[in-house]
């Protein structure tokens, strides 16, 4: 039996380099089968002419929403991130974790493990990320020190063989007793190595990016800044081209002054949004936990009773308005840092992350102010 071909025509389609009006995209089964101009469509095209088609976004570093987080350990928690994200055009992420007990951190691995092979009701879970537990005190923000872990290879293990293949991403402070060694280790494993929530200066963040570091935990926060006679970790991260650097756009953690410079200096390829959404994300200002960590939320924004900012309750969708509003960042290029720049950093960019033939057609339908109204899964309308 053939399969039946779907024919959507929004007002503009998002590919990876331009934007196209008047054209129909076709999916066939689960993908991306054609993208042809809107006068050969045929009669039973969907027409949305107020909507404008983006691909499915891809969060790479979230803790939770809706009150869940990746580190209760708990499948169902991971099933209502994933619902709730794909509300905001987010079809794949990684479920990150903070820092907490180890038999919690293991317990959640393990969950991690299994999303990870298996369909989602929402966006997928593309692997998980551990945000936590090899971190230095000087720059922790919302992590516990107490729980805080030397950098040893067997703890490592445990951690990889916990997650089961899903384990995508650990981030480390790269001055800790071990951290290059670490560094390589766990590149060797095919995991990622980011920086962040260190003192790390320059020459010793060079280092661990000259010995397998991929980039830097939400650029300058929880790192050493920029000094005109000490670059520091921020400024090794902005300067090594090949180094990706995760962006939160919510118009608090950076100044829009800021966002132009990270852009000027990394352009579209080497910034990557992310939400850092906690589990107080769609929900009512109040008090919520963080890990071991208690955390005030007022006026949507976050903090620890100290006062540091603790993650997000952003969405990724806001943060693509944000960064071509706030910092006059082109919008193709804005949403592609939310969508392909993730998908090539999970080496999966040939399956996801844009809008392409052949590709699977995750993808969401949005209207002028940015709040997605149809959200499509594996070719079929989801939400």
């Amino acid at each position: 039996m053939l399969e039946q071909l779907r024919y959507i025509q929004p007002r503009r389609i998002y590919t990876p380099t331009s934007v196209l009006e008047a054209h129909v995209a076709v999916i066939k089964g689960e993908r991306f089968h054609a993208i042809i101009p809107a006068t050969e469509a045929p009669a039973d095209t969907e027409c949305y002419a107020n909507l404008d088609m983006w691909p499915g976004l891809i969060d790479l570093h979230i803790h939770g929403r809706e009150g869940c987080d990746v580190i209760d350990g708990k499948l169902s928690s991971l099933e209502t991130i994933s619902t709730s994200l794909l509300k905001h055009g987010v079809t794949g992420f990684l479920a990150t974790t903070v820092t907490t007990t180890w038999p919690q951190t293991i317990a959640a691995m393990k969950v991690i493990g299994a999303a990870y092979k298996q369909k989602m009701p929402g966006a997928q879970v593309l692997g998980g990320y551990s945000e936590g537990l090899f971190f230095s005190e000087k720059h922790k923000g919302a992590h516990n020190e107490a729980f805080f872990k030397p950098l040893d290879e067997a703890l490592i293990d445990e951690m990889i063989s916990a997650a089961d293949g899903a384990l995508k991403a650990v981030a480390l402070a790269p001055e800790k007793a071990n951290g290059v060694k670490m560094t390589q280790y766990l590149s060797k494993h095919g995991v990622r190595v980011m920086l962040g929530h260190c003192d790390a200066d320059f020459a010793q963040t060079n280092a661990a990016l000259a010995h397998g570091a991929c980039g830097g935990v939400h650029v300058f926060n929880g790192m050493r800044g920029i000094h005109h006679r000490e670059p520091g970790c921020a400024g090794a991260l902005l300067l090594d081209s090949q180094a990706l650097v995760e962006v939160i756009a919510d118009g608090i953690h950076l100044h829009p002054a800021i966002l132009q410079l990270i852009y000027r200096l990394k352009g579209q390829h080497k910034v990557a949004l992310i939400s850092d959404c906690i589990n107080a994300g769609g929900l009512k200002d109040g008090e919520y936990q963080l890990g071991e960590m208690p955390i005030v939320v007022k006026g949507g924004v976050a903090k620890t009773h100290s006062g540091s900012l603790a993650g997000s309750t952003l969405t990724l969708e806001k943060a693509v308005k944000n960064l071509a509003e706030l910092a006059n960042i082109p919008l193709l290029e804005a949403i592609n840092m939310a969508s392909l720049v993730p998908a090539t950093y999970l080496n999966m960019d040939n399956e996801l992350g844009s809008i392409e033939v052949g590709k699977i057609a995750h993808f969401s339908l949005l209207d002028d102010v940015f709040q997605v109204q149809h959200a499509n899964l594996f070719g079929k309308q989801i939400f």
